[in-house]
């Protein structure tokens, strides 16, 4: 049986995408989906996507997202807003798009090939420089340097993400952090799941933006975002520490079409 999918990536972030509304595709097999998104033995992907029939007529379809070591996971927010792309090329979608995550519902905008999502809201009481954890649908760390282009992320990502701080949350993702202007930072990601950094992360990069605004590195509600991919924004709004009306922006593309023999 040959099953059509598609490439997308979200600045550099990239997917493996399946129209499911069949259920073609089968969930339970982890090593089809490792072995799938594996980069030499396979088509190559952070992870892969599945777009599905939701059961909440309130959403126009639901997204179900596996980690390249062919888990199903937490929220992506770069998948989430491939998706939406790849709903529009299906289409499902004009200018505008609910679906449900395993986070929960999401509404999204596109504009040609921008697509801003809305992530969950976030509470950021009481956190501070040395103790920096926020949940925006997947669990992240995150670490603020002056030169984080020297950082071996692989090694210092994988030794935060295995501590047994973290083994609650069954590892978490880490970011690292330098300022480089009144509202930019770069950001680099070590992904769980995918066990290496990836070019970007769009929960990651959602994270910081609230968290540098929590401590107080910026004032602003809009913070610009440049990963090893390209660039996002992030926009909030914010009240005693409950961030809410959050966006996540950014560009996606379509790499290539093909067919899965399953």
């Amino acid at each position: 049986m040959n099953i059509p999918f598609y490439k997308f990536h979200g600045t550099g972030n990239d997917f493996i995408m399946v129209d499911n509304r069949s259920n073609l595709f089968s969930k339970n097999d982890a090593n089809l989906i490792h072995n799938l998104c594996h980069r030499r033995f396979g088509i190559g992907a952070d992870g892969l996507i599945l777009l599905e029939n939701s059961d909440n007529p309130e959403e126009d379809f639901k997204m179900v997202y596996f980690n390249s070591d062919g888990n199903q996971s937490s929220m992506c927010g770069n998948g989430g807003r491939c998706l939406v792309s790849f709903s529009k090329l299906l289409g499902m979608i004009d200018e505008k798009a609910t679906f449900g995550a395993i986070d929960g519902f999401h509404e999204a905008t596109i504009s040609e090939n921008m697509v801003s999502l809305k992530m969950q809201d976030v509470i950021a009481t009481g956190i501070n420089e040395g103790e920096l954890f926020l949940d925006t649908g997947s669990p992240h760390h995150i670490l603020f340097s002056d030169q984080v282009g020297d950082i071996d992320v692989k090694h210092e990502g994988a030794t935060i993400r295995y501590s047994e701080k973290y083994e609650s949350y069954g590892g978490t993702n880490v970011n690292f952090v330098q300022q480089t202007g009144m509202d930019t930072f770069l950001v680099r990601t070590y992904e769980r799941g995918v066990e290496d950094e990836t070019y970007s992360c769009g929960t990651g990069v959602t994270a910081v933006a609230i968290a540098v605004n929590a401590v107080g590195k910026t004032s602003s509600k809009t913070i610009h975002l440049e990963t090893p991919g390209g660039k996002l924004e992030v926009s909030f709004d914010e009240n005693d520490g409950v961030y809410t009306n959050i966006w996540l922006t950014g560009p996606t593309a379509k790499v290539f079409k093909g067919e899965l023999e399953c």
